[in-house]
């Protein structure tokens, strides 16, 4: 039995994603529930380091891309990733930084159109320091990456129990 492959409409059809259809999830990560760390993930294509299951996007194969949608004085808490991760600011001023274990830091801000590639294992993170919401393109560099790593404890306790609550994968 030989197996026809799909038609081209098909794969149009199940390979594109509207912004206007995505929906903003402010649940998407543990730390989103914490002031200063509240943001929201509209999904493109795989489900991000999220952990949540999402029929609605373009399957991963590679790599995974969304675009967080962040507040004034919002971003995320410092964590690191199995892959590199790459924020493109399409929209505001954030702030963008990396640590080591050891308590250094180094941080430079950004701006429309730039970006800023996150290497493996290296913490890091964001915060919006503009006076308007900010938007940026996040990619993941594994379709399916393992979940992020807090280096807060207590964060990344939240983060179990926020996944077994939400019923993703752990």
């Amino acid at each position: 039995m030989s197996q026809t492959s799909p038609s081209l409409e098909e794969l149009l059809r199940t390979h594109v994603a509207r912004f206007t259809e995505r929906r903003g999830d402010w649940d998407a990560f543990a730390d989103a529930r914490v002031e200063g760390y509240r943001r929201a993930q509209h999904r493109f294509i795989g489900s991000g380091a999220s952990g949540k299951s999402d029929a609605s996007v373009i399957p991963a194969q590679h790599f995974t891309l969304s675009v967080m949608f962040v507040p004034p004085g919002q971003g995320n808490a410092p964590h690191t990733h199995e892959v590199e991760e790459v924020f493109f600011i399409l929209r505001g001023k954030v702030l963008v930084f990396l640590e080591d274990g050891a308590g250094h830091r180094a941080e430079t801000v950004l701006g429309p159109w730039d970006c800023v590639s996150c290497p493996a294992n290296v913490i890091h993170g964001f915060t919006n320091v503009g006076l308007e919401p900010a938007y940026l393109q996040v990619m993941l560099g594994k379709a399916r990456p393992d979940l992020m790593t807090y280096t807060d404890g207590d964060l990344q306790a939240r983060r179990d129990e926020h996944l077994r609550a939400a019923g993703a994968r752990g």
